[in-house]
């Protein structure tokens, strides 16, 4: 299998893949890597890969076109223009490794196992312009309920993870499938993080989505409230947003969150849309 791995740290993985089991898989082409900069996909002097949120805030967030560029570079379509029969699509995923996603497990690590190729885009600042995960990510996983620079170190650890279960990368082919941490996967705490500030907003909760310039994208538009100036309105959204994607991504975490009156109202208005839509 290959993996594909899009940063603005190449740098970083220099010595990573030349240790252990890591190494031994990629001589003897059990694994590829490929690690591609987000800068060599840029068109400014300055090779910009970031700007301001929309809507305010500290932090800066990654600009979509030049990772929209990376992966057109790498063959990977919007998800609205691949095709059902591609079996080379098929056999893909593309990853964003961000602070609000679901978590990564030894299950997950079986799914990715399975796969040709593995795309994993890594977070960093404040995040990824949320219209690339729309437009292009299968899936968007976190390795860890706590705090960390950037997603280089989660994508270490989900290429490390899926080439264990690699036929042949551990020398004794039984040996990884024996392998057990005492719990059920679905119970391991090891999630994916890739922004370096809090996985959870106030109270608990899972950050919002963000989004930078350009207004629009991919034919998609950044909401409209970020951008009027209305910091009350803002705020009501960003709080709606978190409350949404902790309910899709991490639902454990509504149990210990401190919602207030109007969060709860709102959460069971979120849920009704959900029923509905069933």
């Amino acid at each position: 299998m290959r993996f594909e791995i899009v940063t603005i740290f190449p740098g970083f993985f220099a010595g990573i893949f030349e240790n252990g089991i890591l190494r031994r898989a990629l001589a003897e082409g059990l694994v590829e890597v490929g690690v591609h900069d987000l800068r060599e996909f840029t068109h400014d002097r300055h090779r910009t890969v970031d700007d301001r949120p929309f809507g305010g805030g500290e932090g800066m967030v990654l600009k979509p076109e030049p990772l929209a560029e990376a992966l057109a570079s790498l063959g990977i379509a919007p998800k609205a223009e691949r095709q059902p029969g591609d079996a080379a699509a098929s056999r893909t995923r593309v990853i964003l490794l961000s602070a609000q996603g679901r978590p990564f497990t030894q299950a997950t690590a079986r799914e990715l196992a399975a796969l040709d190729r593995v795309v994993l885009i890594c977070g960093r600042y404040e995040g990824v312009d949320e219209r690339v995960n729309e437009l292009y990510c299968d899936m968007e996983l976190s390795i860890g309920d706590y705090v960390l620079s950037g997603g280089e170190l989660a994508a270490a650890v989900v290429v490390d993870a899926a080439t264990r279960l690699q036929p042949g990368a551990l020398g004794n082919e039984a040996s990884s499938e024996f392998e057990s941490f005492g719990v059920a996967d679905a119970d391991i705490a090891t999630d994916v993080e890739g922004v370096p500030r809090s996985q959870h907003g106030a109270g608990g909760l899972l950050d919002y989505p963000h989004f930078t310039r350009p207004a629009e994208f991919g034919g998609l538009r950044a909401p409209e409230v970020l951008m009027n100036g209305d910091h009350r309105e803002i705020r009501r959204w960003r709080r709606e947003q978190q409350l949404r994607k902790t309910l899709a991504n991490r639902p454990d975490l509504l149990d210990g969150a401190s919602l207030s009156n109007e969060d709860r109202e709102l959460l069971e208005a979120i849920r009704g849309e959900s029923e509905s839509n069933r």
